[in-house]
C-alpha cells in the first residue's frame, strides 16, 4: 500500500518532522513534531488527515519540544521508547534541555518497546529499538521505508558523545537492526545532513562510513 509522506524542517536546530498518513482511511501520525509549523499544519489539512501518534524517535529536546502543541492541536498520544522516558525524565535531564531553551519532556503517553507495532489505518509501523545515539533510540519501519531519527543519517550516523550515547552500541544497532533489512528500502533520516535528503539501504551499505569503517 502506498504511504503519505511528508518532510518538513522544523524548529531551530531543523529536525525534520514526517507527516505519514494512510491513504485509505487518512489516519495518520507525526516523526519528531519538534515545533509549532504552519506548513505540517497544512500538510495535515491537505490531506485530511486525523493524526493518531506524536512519535518521538528519540528523547533529545530538539525532537520533543513540540509534544505538547501537536498533542493538543490534534488529539494524538505521545510515544517514546521506555529507555528514553526514563532517561530523559530525570530532573538533570530536563534541565538540560531549559538550558538549551528547549521545554523538557514532562508527559508521554505511551512507552513503546522493541518490535511493539503502531497501526495508522490499514498501515502498521514496526517499532526497532536502536540505542547508540540515545538509550532509547527508536527507528520506525514499514516495508519500503524506515524513519530512522538521529540513529542513521545519509553517509553519516547519530552523534556519540552526548549523555546516555554509545559509539558501540550505535554500530550494533546499525549492524542488527538495520542492514538486515531489504536493500530497496528508502532512508529518512530526523537531519538533512547528507547530499540528498534520503536515501536507499543499499547505497548507504556503499557511502555510509559507519557501515563501511566500522561494519565487517
Amino acid at each position: 500500500m502506498s504511504l503519505i509522506i511528508e518532510a518538513v524542517s522544523v524548529g531551530p536546530l531543523e529536525v525534520i518532522c514526517y507527516v505519514l498518513g494512510c491513504p485509505a482511511t487518512r489516519r495518520g501520525l507525526l516523526i519528531d513534531p519538534a515545533a509549532p509549523s504552519e506548513e505540517v499544519a497544512h500538510h495535515i489539512a491537505r490531506h485530511a488527515l486525523t493524526i493518531q501518534w506524536i512519535v518521538n524517535t528519540h528523547g533529545h529536546a530538539d525532537h520533543t519540544a513540540g509534544n505538547d502543541f501537536w498533542a493538543a492541536k490534534t488529539g494524538a498520544a505521545t510515544v517514546i521508547h521506555a529507555l528514553d522516558w526514563q532517561f530523559f525524565s530525570t530532573p538533570a535531564m530536563q534541565q538540560a534541555a531549559v538550558d538549551e531553551g528547549f521545554p523538557p519532556l514532562r508527559r508521554i503517553d505511551r512507552q513503546i518497546q522493541d518490535r511493539d507495532r503502531l497501526v495508522m489505518g490499514q498501515i502498521e509501523f514496526t517499532v526497532l529499538h536502536t540505542p547508540g545515539h540515545t538509550p532509547g533510540s527508536i527507528c520506525l519501519y514499514t516495508p519500503g521505508h524506515l524513519f530512522t531519527g538521529d540513529t542513521l543519517f545519509v553517509d553519516s550516523a547519530g552523534r556519540t558523545d552526548l549523555p546516555g550515547s554509545s559509539l558501540d552500541q550505535l554500530v550494533e544497532s546499525i549492524q542488527n537492526k538495520i542492514l538486515p533489512l531489504p536493500e530497496e528500502t528508502i532512508i529518512w533520516p530526523g537531519h538533512d545532513y547528507g547530499d540528498t535528503p534520503t536515501s536507499t539501504l543499499a547505497v548507504q551499505k556503499v557511502n555510509n562510513p559507519y557501515i563501511t569503517d566500522f561494519l565487517d
